[in-house]
């Protein structure tokens, strides 16, 4: 197309969405309108795509959350056309960069499990696999976060107010989702996922739950206004929100109403897609693969045996022999509260069928074990169903092909602890696949300096396809002209972060400070807390006279769940601390802290190129990978952590002197704990009761709600049903200050020795690109092969 006709359809499709002349068009009208051009440039190729994909061996990707931030400027980019994007907005006058703004991030996620399913989406259509998402559209997604005197508020993401071009209602595929009690319309929305150099193009398929009649006209002209739209309003509720509150019975319930329909939704096409290519279900392990992310999709399993059975007229062996061989399942936690159980009440309630298959499938997995001469404790201990509740891994430990973890230390922890009675019963379904992030998004997009360096050092921009490539700049790591070039890239981008910050939130920091970040969900494990309190022992060194503290600025960035109340604490308490060492002049010229407020995938493409320093501090063998990781890494930012999830990898990569490393290993907790008196170290470790003693001397304010409180007392006290500092905050922190403060000396003792520990942390982050783990999953699980179009 040439660059006149760019413009003349821009021109166009301005005019037809805003009703008015270029002239006058807004910002968002612009990208309205450049979205649409965009789906339009690749409608062929996308027909194409899924016509060619869905006649051969297919992987289905079923994950509860998608967090794909912004679409423009990732399809312009992988289309090849920014330059004439930038021509053709400049005809009339408007700015890209402005353009681009106007988009709202898709609120379709919330933390690493959904940007990791976008990565990965990203990576399959990179790689020319077929491989299909499917998820729901969230009408608010997970919230919009506010901040009100310190605290936490939870308001509505209103992100499809004014259109998405990038979702395209397919209402002639919708299909029937059967509830005990409920009967919904399930309408796809699709989203084209464009892959970097290639003409393939993925989709993302997201269903939407409509009522069967959208409104009660008897109802209505009875007078009973609100009558006429319960049944719209309650059926809305299904793609409301993601992740809605489950602290009460019927919060659960909605969880489940939401992950069985878009199960159910996504195998009735799949079937419906197999009976139309092979006339029956006979083949369909063989053609497809379904990778469960996470335990919200497992449902799937018995409802695919509900399908085979019920409606395909299948023999239970045969029906399960095609379940056994397709399902693959991905754990992504340590923890067991991760592991979903539901009440059986709750099925009972909203499908009875499902649940009698799954006491089927229990009572199978009885006699199986039983006839093998296992304990018939361990038995009860792995069976699906506990007494009142089901156990969704367990379902899918006993259904799926494959399990893997998502990091070396994480696999060899679910195989010797969390899912260790499986592993001893079936090995060979075990396999790690270390998490991984696209360079499209995480290098390329978002920090241009950097990958125009990269670029000119190899000669061309293969790396964005084969991050591996940059290997082979290592000749360059002691070159002082690049490593202040790359030392001049990151003060830009800091510079760029800064006035980012003032235009959102109006708060000034200093670009020559040491940028200090963590960014990720609020959990007590990820302990943001540990952060917090080192912060307020160095403002009280620098009050008590301490000289030579390196400026920094302390940036966070993090979302708690809305009944996690502890966690909500902590976002009070790193408030709290900003509100008093932003506003100390003794203070507020060396330290600075900042809370990125709604932190989602766009900030992160702020941060993530002007960070020094990427907190990775997690309490060993907690964290099952962690991606934020090797985005810091990939962008120049020095690992500050703990031998936990991914950590290890990337120090294995870039070796023990370009990381910075603290704390008790996993393997050395349990015996620390024995004796862990965490009362003692807080007396024991200088400037430690201090800490602990401002959260509740008045020194920081809690509004009188007496969570700060309940943060000490959980760090010394403990409460009955878990160990005092059951997170070692405490016995970590002596290391965590020594390590971090030493990292702070470093960063200004020699500016290119701290240049050379980035460089080589870029050249090596080639392992963890989700490139790798996609075609690592695509050759060794879900056995495809590219399909190039």
């Amino acid at each position: 197309m040439t660059h006149q006709q760019a413009i003349l359809d821009l021109g166009k499709s301005v005019r037809a969405v805003s009703g008015r002349n270029p002239d006058t068009a807004t910002p968002m009208e612009y990208w309205t309108a450049l979205s649409q051009d965009v789906v339009a440039r690749l409608a062929d190729d996308w027909q194409t795509t899924e016509a060619t994909y869905s006649a051969t061996r297919m992987e289905h990707y079923l994950s509860a959350e998608f967090l794909m931030g912004r679409a423009l400027l990732n399809n312009l980019n992988n289309l090849g056309i920014l330059d004439e994007a930038k021509e053709a907005v400049s005809a009339y006058g408007q700015d890209l960069t402005d353009v681009l703004e106007a988009e709202h991030d898709a609120a379709l996620g919330n933390g690493g499990l959904g940007r990791l399913a976008a990565c990965f989406l990203d990576s399959c259509a990179t790689l020319d696999l077929p491989v299909r998402g499917y998820g729901l559209l969230y009408r608010y997604g997970l919230f919009k976060q506010l901040f009100d005197d310190g605290f936490q508020k939870e308001t509505p993401d209103s992100w499809m107010e004014e259109g998405y071009p990038f979702v395209i209602r397919r209402e002639e595929e919708q299909r029937l989702v059967h509830y005990n009690d409920l009967t919904v319309r399930a309408i796809p929305y699709d989203m084209p996922i464009t892959g970097y150099g290639t003409k393939n193009v993925n989709t993302l398929r997201l269903w939407k739950a409509e009522p069967m009649e959208e409104f009660d006209y008897n109802a209505f002209n009875s007078q009973r206004f609100t009558d006429a739209i319960v049944e719209r309003e309650r059926v809305a509720d299904i793609c409301r929100v993601l992740y809605p509150n489950d602290t009460t019975f019927e919060g659960k319930v909605l969880r489940v109403r939401q992950q069985y329909f878009f199960c159910s939704a996504s195998l009735q096409m799949m079937v419906d897609n197999e009976i139309a290519q092979r006339g029956d279900v006979a083949k369909f392990a063989e053609f497809n693969a379904i990778q469960l992310n996470d335990t919200h999709p497992v449902l799937a399993i018995p409802e695919l045996m509900r399908i085979l059975l019920d409606e395909q007229g299948l023999s239970w062996d045969d029906a399960w022999n095609i379940v056994s061989h397709t399902f693959a399942y991905t754990n992504h936690t340590v923890l067991a509260e991760a592991l979903e159980t539901w009440e059986i009440t709750i099925f009972e309630r909203l499908f009875p069928r499902i649940l009698e298959i799954i006491r089927e499938i229990d009572r199978r997995f009885r006699e199986e074990l039983g006839k093998q001469g296992y304990h018939p404790g361990k038995i009860a201990y792995m069976a699906p169903i506990d007494g009142n509740r089901v156990r969704m891994a367990w379902i899918a430990c006993y259904a799926a092909y494959s399990i893997n973890g998502v990091a070396a230390l994480h696999t060899e922890i679910i195989k010797k602890e969390t899912l260790h009675d499986w592993y001893e019963i079936w090995p060979e379904k075990f396999n790690n696949k270390t998490n991984g992030v696209t360079p499209r998004r995480w290098l390329n997009q978002c920090n241009p300096r950097l990958s125009a360096l990269l670029t000119e050092l190899l000669g061309s921009d293969s790396w964005v396809r084969n991050l591996d490539e940059l290997k082979t700049l290592t000749r360059h790591a002691n070159d002082t002209s690049v490593l202040e070039r790359l030392n001049e890239i990151k003060h830009n981008n800091k510079v760029d972060f800064a006035a980012w910050v003032k235009a959102r939130d109006g708060i000034e920091i200093n670009p020559d400070a040491i940028f200090d970040v963590q960014i990720k969900r609020l959990h007590e494990y990820k302990r943001q807390l540990l952060n917090a309190m080192y912060i307020l022992d160095l403002y009280f060194r620098i009050k008590d006279g301490e000289a030579g503290v390196a400026p920094r600025v302390f940036i966070f960035g993090a979302k708690a769940a809305p009944g996690y109340v502890r966690a909500k604490a902590i976002i009070k308490l790193i408030n709290e601390i900003a509100k008093l060492v932003n506003n100390d002049p003794d203070v507020n010229d060396i330290l600075q802290v900042v809370f990125v407020e709604n932190y989602n995938v766009t900030p992160a493409e702020h941060i993530i190129p002007a960070a020094d320093v990427s907190e990775q501090i997690s309490t060993a063998g907690k964290e099952a990978s962690g991606t934020s990781n090797m985005k810091f890494m990939m962008n120049g930012a020095l690992t500050l952590g703990t031998m936990d999830g991914a950590n290890v990898e990337i120090v294995d990569a870039v070796g023990d002197e370009n990381a910075y490393i603290f704390g008790a290993l996993e393997d050395e907790l349990p015996e620390l704990r024995q004796n862990y008196n965490p009362r003692a170290v807080m007396n024991d470790v200088p400037g430690l009761k201090r800490v602990i003693d401002a959260m509740t001397d008045g020194t920081l304010d809690d509004a009188g709600t007496g969570m700060f409180h309940d943060l000490v007392n959980s760090l010394l006290d403990s409460n009955g049903w878990e160990m005092a500092d059951v997170y070692y905050v405490l016995g970590d922190f002596a290391s965590y200050r020594e390590t971090r403060d030493r990292m702070a000396n470093d960063y200004f003792a020699d500016r290119l020795d701290w240049a050379k520990k980035c460089f080589i942390n870029i050249i090596e982050s080639g392992r963890f690109s989700s490139d790798r783990t996609i075609n690592d999953y695509a050759n060794e699980v879900w056995k495809i092969d590219p399909v190039r179009i």
